[in-house]
């Protein structure tokens, strides 16, 4: 939140100014700190479906946390919630339902694997409907299925997508919490992949990611390394990292244990200087945009062993309506925002220097997907990053690497803090949140596409916008 918003929220006129004017009052977001010993801790509600097919690799992830395990007493599969969580030397509870309405809980989630049919979506309702009211201040809820379009037939297919509107639903009831809901849909045979997903969404990083969906892919099974230096070891490169939202992307790698190049242009040498000094990264001046710039780049790559991780965060505006605006406006937006990281990753594939097992993430903008008045050649530019990294995650697939890419909404930098006092106000609450994200909000999605048992995470965009109430 804004140092103006948090001045009003330490005193009792305040809270109540912006109750009488209608501004939510929001629950501060809980945020990674290195202190906590585990991704999650607290209780945890679990339910399965009918031939529910993710038990064991939820249990498998809870084992790995301080969770204290649950299950409604009543459940018509509670057989086989015990029986995964006993394959996992977990110990687990019973909720008997007449204390479901009573009892408190940090996470609920639920396997909807088994899901064929339509009526199969009651047991959602089942489920939830006891247990909702008594999620917890900064709670989670996920919803896991398979994908809708590679379903066996119509209905099922029906029922998987029905996910997707239940979990974006719930996430706008429990926003006022500053509790989250995602749906992640998994591949059959890919539950060995599940873990970066399951852990990143249940923890404290993915604070300000509500409402959205990320889809796991079967790909080769890597270890979930230390929760607190994920990166150890390798190698990334972040452009744009002198300030704002590149330079928490810069020192949350380097917090996870990577080794950071920070390129930005020579005009930000002082600011870029100051943050590699800060997180023992190094220094590369270049303008992306320059025709130099893609050799410069994997010249330097290549003397650290190629790059592990590459983060696209570069970028420009040029705000004007599109009747009033230079065509030198819309030229450069394009040029450095999308054309220039195409041509900078066709040179690093065509050189080999991004390593097999290699991340690439680039940042897009809710924007991009919604649209902006003032803004045609910057949305088009973060949209046309949405089409690469949807076209080419297939392809680099085959190589081992994977392309993801963040939108972010309200985030709060030095450019939010030029809005207008009560236009920033109003727009920091335009979702379900109702509060602003920070810079290191985007640099945790970042981190969590980078991390090595990410494997089975590509082509995914997922936003960063507290479930902005514009856009999909």
């Amino acid at each position: 939140m804004g140092n103006f918003y948090e001045s009003l929220l330490n005193n009792n006129i305040g809270r109540n100014l912006l109750k009488t004017v209608g501004l939510p009052t929001p629950i501060e977001l809980k945020r990674y700190n290195a202190g906590q010993a585990h991704y999650f801790s607290g209780r945890v509600l679990i339910g399965t479906s009918k031939q529910g097919e993710l038990l064991n690799d939820i249990m498998r992830n809870l084992k790995a946390a301080d969770a204290r395990v649950c299950f409604p007493a009543n459940a018509h599969t509670a057989a086989e919630i015990i029986e995964a969580a006993n394959a996992h030397q977990l110990s687990i509870h019973a909720i008997e339902a007449s204390q479901l309405s009573s009892e408190k809980f940090d996470a609920l989630v639920f396997d909807a694997s088994g899901f064929q049919h339509a009526t199969d979506l009651d047991q959602l309702y089942t489920f939830f409907h006891p247990a909702l009211r008594q999620l917890s201040n900064n709670g989670r809820v996920i919803t896991l299925g398979r994908p809708p379009l590679k379903a066996s037939h119509g209905e099922q297919a029906a029922a998987m997508r029905a996910l997707e509107g239940f979990s974006r639903s719930v996430a706008k009831e429990v926003g006022k919490k500053s509790a989250t809901s995602q749906a992640i849909y998994v591949d059959a045979d890919a539950g060995h992949n599940l873990d970066a997903a399951f852990r990143f969404v249940m923890s404290a990083k993915s604070a300000y990611v509500d409402g959205q969906v990320i889809s796991v892919q079967q790909a080769e099974t890597v270890e979930y390394p230390d929760w607190h230096q994920p990166l150890s070891g390798k190698t990334a490169l972040v452009t744009g990292a002198s300030r704002g939202i590149g330079e928490s992307i810069a020192r949350t790698l380097a917090r996870d244990g990577a080794r950071v190049i920070g390129l930005d242009i020579p005009a930000a040498e002082a600011d870029l200087g100051r943050v590699m000094t800060d997180i023992g990264g190094e220094v590369l001046l270049a303008d992306i945009a320059s025709t130099q710039a893609p050799q410069i780049i994997s010249d330097t790559l290549k003397q650290h062993g190629g790059a592990d991780i590459l983060v696209h965060n570069a970028g420009i505006t040029r705000d004007k309506t599109l009747a009033n605006m230079p065509q030198h406006w819309w030229q450069m937006t394009i040029d450095i925002n999308l054309a220039a990281e195409e041509r900078i990753n066709q040179t690093l594939f065509e050189q080999k220097t991004i390593n097999p097992g290699g991340r690439i993430v680039c940042v897009s903008s809710m924007n991009g997907i919604a649209g902006q008045v003032g803004q045609t050649n910057y949305a088009t530019s973060k949209a046309g990053v949405i089409g690469y990294v949807q076209y080419m995650a297939a392809e680099l697939a085959q190589q081992n690497i994977t392309i993801n890419a963040v939108a972010p909404g309200f985030i709060e930098t030095a450019m939010t803090d030029a809005i207008p006092l009560m236009t920033r106000e109003v727009g920091r609450r335009l979702n379900s949140l109702s509060q602003g994200g920070q810079p290191v909000d985007v640099a945790e999605t970042i981190a969590f596409f980078a991390n090595p048992a990410s494997s089975g995470i590509n082509g995914n965009v997922i936003r960063v916008c507290g479930q902005s109430l514009v856009g999909a």
